[in-house]
């Protein structure tokens, strides 16, 4: 019979890709720093090759050694998944669930909806994530994360979705600009005005020119957003004007500003708010169950 690898030496690999650091890893691993390096070499050995370049001050995964660690972190989820399932079994939405949220709905969504989650499922371990959405699938796909909660569309590639409700776009801008007198604004209105949006990469910025029939947005001054917080002090500093989702501004995210906001005269000026996890999921019917109560919780929200 073929001898395979432990969880514990996939475990100890994977902790070290993390840390770049034997003595980090270890401290993570709750062993000692001779115990993880015994067990990595334990590792190479039955596998027959090298994972590790062991340098004075840096930490080096070898091509090998890369591919198996992509392997063990996919084991290492399958194995999680496994107990997590049978706990679910046990008991639905309970144990932990590692979502990962962007930065243009967390804020401004989950501090609304979570007492009610922890509320009706106590025993539901959250943890979450905050980055960019092309980061997040990243994680997802190789098991770092179970569940996503993104703006959409977007093309995750081979996942399931559950949306959980639409958000629609606004248009901010200074109190005494002329646009700001009119109760619907026409996506034509805005061709001409300096457009700010958050930088490349969010998928915010492209969701907004979609859903406006907008091709781009104009740089201000060279100046680049990475939050709605400073997309909304650039307008409010006169440099231009922007749109924002009602998710942000039923955040309070305009209160000490200037601004006003008005609603877009476009059925199609909208994000959808959904879910998103790996197709094939043990967890399937728990990630619905979530979505269903998300989604109720959405709509209670808009009423």
């Amino acid at each position: 019979m073929t001898q395979l690898p432990t969880l514990k030496q996939l475990r100890y690999l994977v902790a070290l890709a993390e840390h770049h650091h034997f003595g980090r890893a270890a401290e993570a691993c709750f062993v000692t720093q001779s115990t993880l390096s015994a067990g990595i070499q334990e590792l190479e050995t039955l596998l027959g090759t090298v994972l590790v370049d062991r340098g004075k001050r840096t930490i080096i995964f070898t091509p090998v050694g890369e591919a198996v660690l992509h392997r063990a972190r996919k084991l290492l989820s399958d194995a999680e998944e496994l107990v997590e399932e049978a706990a679910a079994g046990r008991q639905p939405m309970s144990g932990r669930l590692r979502m990962g949220v962007i930065p243009t709905v967390g804020p401004f969504l989950l501090p609304r909806i979570l007492p009610a989650l922890r509320e009706t499922y106590p025993s539901l371990k959250l943890y979450l994530t905050e980055d960019r959405t092309e980061r997040l699938v990243e994680q997802l796909k190789d098991g770092t994360l179970d569940i996503l909660l993104l703006a959409l569309p977007y093309d995750a590639g081979d996942v399931e979705s559950a949306v959980l409700g639409e958000d629609r776009f606004y248009f901010a801008c200074p109190a005494n600009h002329p646009l700001a007198q009119q109760n619907l604004i026409p996506a034509e209105a805005l061709k001409d005005e300096s457009l700010l949006l958050l930088e490349e990469g969010h998928c915010l910025r492209d969701h907004a020119l979609a859903a406006c029939q907008l091709e781009s947005a104009r740089n201000a001054q060279g100046f680049r957003a990475t939050s709605l917080h400073t997309l909304v002090q650039m307008v409010d500093n006169g440099l231009g004007v922007t749109l924002l989702p009602k998710l942000a501004l039923d955040g309070k995210l305009l209160d000490g500003t200037r601004l006003v906001a008005r609603p877009m005269d476009d059925a199609e000026a909208k994000r959808e708010i959904g879910l998103i996890w790996r197709r094939g999921t043990a967890r399937r019917a728990e990630f619905q169950l979530l979505a269903d109560f998300l989604k109720a919780q959405m709509a209670a929200l808009s009423t």
